[in-house]
C-alpha cells in the first residue's frame, strides 16, 4: 500500500445498487449481494414503474431510497452516494442490477482499494484476468474504447475500461468530487473531477457478462456517435470546472 495515500479509515462499508425497471432480475441479485457482502446495502429505485418498488418494498434487508419520477442514472448514484455519507460509510462498492456484475467480486475489490491506498478501484471487463460471458455489441465497445483513450491521454491513468459501473470508492475521496451529470455521462464528469482532484485510481478484473443486446439508452443516445458526442461534452465541461 501506498505510504503517500492513507487508507480508508473509520466507519462501515456499504454496497449501493441504482436500479430502475429492474422487476426481472432485482431480488436475484440483491441475494446474490447479500450472500457475498456483510455490510449495509442501499438501492436506490430511480422511479420505477414495472413492479421493482413493490420487489423492494417486501424487503426489510436493504436500505431503500426512492425518486419520486426518473431522474437518471447519475443523479441515482450521486444520491446514493450521499445517503452513504450521511450513514458514516467509509468504503463503497457499486454494482448495477442487471446481472452483468458478479457480486462474488465485491470482497476482491474493497480488498484491491485497501492493498494499493488508492481512492478508487474501477472494475474492468478487458483486463486479462477478465472472464467473459456472452458478447459486447460493436458499438458499445467501439465507443467504449474511443472514450477510454480520451480519458488517458489526459490523465495517464492507462484504465482499458472507462465505462464499468462496477467500482470500490473511498468515501473521504469521493467526497470531494461535485457531481451534477444526472445522465449516462457521469462516469466521464467523475473521472475529469477526479483528475483535476488529484486521485488516484487503478483497476481490478471483472467479469464481461453480455445477456441483452437490446438495451436502449433513451431519447436520441442510441446513436452511437450522438451519445460519443455527448459523453465528450460532459468530459470536457467537467475538465474545465464547470
Amino acid at each position: 500500500m501506498s505510504e503517500s495515500v492513507p487508507p480508508c479509515t473509520g466507519g462501515a462499508d456499504a454496497v449501493l445498487i441504482p436500479v430502475y425497471n429492474e422487476a426481472t432480475t432485482v431480488n436475484d441479485v440483491l441475494d446474490a449481494v447479500l450472500g457475498e457482502f456483510d455490510g449495509t446495502v442501499i438501492v436506490v429505485d430511480d422511479g420505477s414503474t414495472d413492479g421493482t418498488r413493490d420487489a423492494l418494498k417486501a424487503r426489510d434487508d436493504i436500505v431503500l431510497l426512492e425518486h419520486g419520477h426518473n431522474e437518471g442514472y447519475g443523479r441515482t448514484l450521486a444520491d446514493g452516494f450521499a445517503l452513504a455519507r450521511v450513514r458514516g460509510v467509509r468504503r463503497l462498492v457499486t454494482i448495477d442490477c442487471d446481472r452483468q456484475h458478479e457480486p462474488a467480486r465485491i470482497p476482491a475489490l474493497l480488498q484491491t482499494l485497501d492493498e494499493t491506498g488508492v481512492d478508487i478501484v474501477s472494475g474492468s471487463r478487458y483486463l486479462p484476468g477478465s472472464p467473459v460471458t456472452g458478447i459486447a455489441p460493436f458499438n458499445r465497445r467501439e465507443i467504449n474504447e474511443r472514450v477510454t483513450a480520451e480519458v488517458n491521454d489526459v490523465t495517464g491513468w492507462g484504465i482499458s475500461d472507462a465505462f464499468c459501473g462496477f467500482k470500490a470508492y473511498c468515501m473521504d475521496s469521493l467526497s470531494k468530487l461535485e457531481l451534477k451529470e444526472p445522465g449516462y455521462a457521469m462516469p466521464m464528469e467523475l473521472w475529469a473531477r477526479a483528475y483535476r482532484a488529484g486521485l488516484r485510481v487503478t483497476e481490478a478484473p471483472v467479469e464481461r457478462i453480455y445477456f441483452d443486446n437490446d438495451r436502449t439508452f433513451g431519447e436520441d443516445l442510441d446513436d452511437p456517435e450522438k451519445r460519443f458526442d455527448y459523453y465528450m461534452r460532459v468530459w470536457t465541461d467537467a475538465l474545465h470546472g464547470e
